[in-house]
């Protein structure tokens, strides 16, 4: 049997700059870096199409189109990643619900997010007079910040120049008092900032499209930043489904002379001399890499799978030991020959619901998870998808999605997940009655379907790993450095696994092209190399 680094460079291995192993959008936008620098890309995909989480199809009912996994893009919308990659001019259009967000509570009233400050600010006004002003006074404190703030999360770690921006923005007083903010819980975060129950519930509803609880420490930076994108730039949809951002970025990459591959799972990542020297397919193909390999796949499944324990360092085996996935996901989508007969009108015009629970309901969902239990009562996130965009489905129709979390596990019994199905629905007609009328197709994803079509999407686990504290940072996806870059030499992480994380944005792709093309500059790659292996032998002996 050949050894890894000699069938590398085998007389019949084909010959690129760069192999991307993955064609998720992470996978798509490191691509096009390496390509608008002028290098020839390979991205090998496994699957018999491009897109990962970011896909649409018809699977509910005909002329109903659905997105499969991800949908609504406010982290998209505002990446500069993504902005500086101008898909516009590959046909990406967006579109914009009435409501940006609605948040439903238990006894029917909602606390709506529109892109209207002022009309937000009445409905937070309802729960409690003064929240009128005081949300105002939170999108004022979001604006001074939300440049650099977004600048320093798409960038590599540590974001130096967009830390000092801040620094510059807010002095020494208020970036403490913005350090602060970032490590707060949500229950806490919306405590300081409000008086009534709507605009904290709609906070930390925003932080539970993490797996993160209300009282999770930095849970209260995701439901602020969610919920304040809403208010600058809405939560959009692209016109004609997710499938659109796939397709742009597929079009960018082949005007740019890059390939892609499908049908093609890589099984191994060819290294020798401690560098990566290319990859082999399922079947014995190998391709070779003159500069770099990037894999838009988690991070358990490149070192574990790809590489192998024995050509790593062993306390990052060990390491490896304690990564810890989000939570399994539930999808339904439903094709509805109708809209959704809310009881609360003010819910219609939202392109996504919370529903429907309190701050402390979201508690003790997120307690049951924790303690490894199915949610009886379980919180659903919802998309009206036509109600966002009229090209999904038929005119006067609704093209449907909802999805809540279980526990994590590898594997889910077909009646367990029919189960909670039935629990999903029985949330929707309670406060819709007469939803199930309204149903002419169901589509049901459980944890074991998302990962079947898409296997970065372990067990369901929708965020490329949690996003707690403790995996965040240098901490992602274990104690490192916090960049792409891994211990063996011009090989990258490019997934969600890798810093800033989950969310259809492309900083990872991104932040795994430009290290690198770092790493292949004449003049300072060698002793970019040597900065890189010196911190990893550091981190790791």
């Amino acid at each position: 049997m050949l050894s890894t680094g000699l069938a590398a460079t085998e007389p019949g291995a084909e010959r690129v700059d760069a192999v991307v192993v993955g064609a998720g959008h992470n996978g798509l936008v490191a691509a096009n870096l390496l390509a608008d620098a002028g290098w020839d890309v390979m991205v090998l995909e496994a699957t018999d199409a491009p897109g990962g989480a970011v896909r649409s199809a018809e699977v509910t009912a005909p002329g109903y189109l659905s997105d499969l996994y991800s949908s609504f893009y406010p982290l998209g919308y505002a990446s500069p990643v993504l902005r500086r990659l101008a898909l516009h001019e590959h046909g990406l259009a967006w579109r914009h619900a009435p409501e940006v967000l609605a948040h439903l509570l238990p006894d029917g009233r909602a606390a709506v997010l529109n892109r209207d400050p002022h009309r937000t600010a009445a409905s937070m006004a309802a729960f409690a007079p003064s929240d009128g002003e005081r949300w105002l006074e939170s999108y004022a404190d979001w604006r001074t910040v939300s440049r650099p703030l977004l600048d320093a999360l798409f960038t590599p770690f540590p974001p130096v120049r967009n830390g000092l921006e801040l620094l510059a923005r807010l002095r020494t007083a208020g970036a403490l008092r913005l350090a602060r903010r970032l490590v707060l819980p949500v229950r806490r975060l919306g405590a300081e900032l409000f008086d009534g129950a709507g605009a904290p519930a709609l906070l930390a509803s925003c932080a539970l499209h993490t797996d993160l609880s209300p009282e999770d420490a930095g849970s209260g930076i995701y439901g602020w930043l969610l919920a304040m994108l809403g208010q600058e730039v809405g939560w959009p949809v692209p016109v004609g489904g997710a499938q659109r951002i796939t397709d742009a970025l597929v079009s960018r990459l082949r005007a740019r002379g890059g390939r892609i591959s499908y049908g093609a799972p890589v099984d191994r990542v060819l290294v020798a001399r401690g560098r990566a020297m290319g990859v082999r397919t399922v079947g014995g193909r190998t391709w070779q890499a003159r500069r770099a390999v990037l894999a838009d796949v988690p991070a358990p499944a490149l070192y574990l799978d790809l590489v192998g324990a024995t050509r790593l360092p062993p306390r990052l085996v060990e390491d490896l030991d304690h990564f810890r996935w989000d939570g399994s996901t539930v999808k339904v989508d439903w094709a509805l020959d109708g809209p959704v007969p809310w009881t609360n009108p003010e819910v219609a015009g939202a392109g996504t619901v919370h529903l429907a629970t309190d701050l402390n309901g979201l508690t003790r969902y997120a307690a049951t998870l924790a303690c490894g239990e199915v949610p009886e009562d379980p919180f659903l996130l919802l998309g009206q998808m036509t109600t966002a965009d009229p090209s999904r489905s038929p005119a006067g129709t609704e093209s449907l999605w909802a999805y809540t979390h279980l526990p994590f596990r590898r594997i889910w019994r077909t009646e367990e997940v029919a189960e909670q199905v039935t629990r999903m629905e029985a949330v929707l007609e309670r406060h819709a009655p007469g939803f199930r009328a309204r149903v002419r197709g169901r589509y049901v994803a459980g944890p074991a379907d998302l990962e079947e079509r898409n296997p970065s999407l372990v067990g369901g686990a929708v965020g490329g790993g949690t996003a707690a504290a403790y995996q965040q940072l240098f901490l992602r996806p274990v104690p490192g450095l916090g960049r792409p870059d891994t211990p063996i030499d011009r090989l990258y992480l490019a997934s969600a696994s890798a810093n800033p994380g989950g969310g259809v944005h492309g900083a990872p792709g991104a932040n795994a092209a430009r290290a690198a093309l770092a790493r292949d500059r004449v003049l300072t790659g060698g002793l970019y190399a040597r900065v890189v292996g010196a911190a990893h032998r550091a981190v790791y002996r």
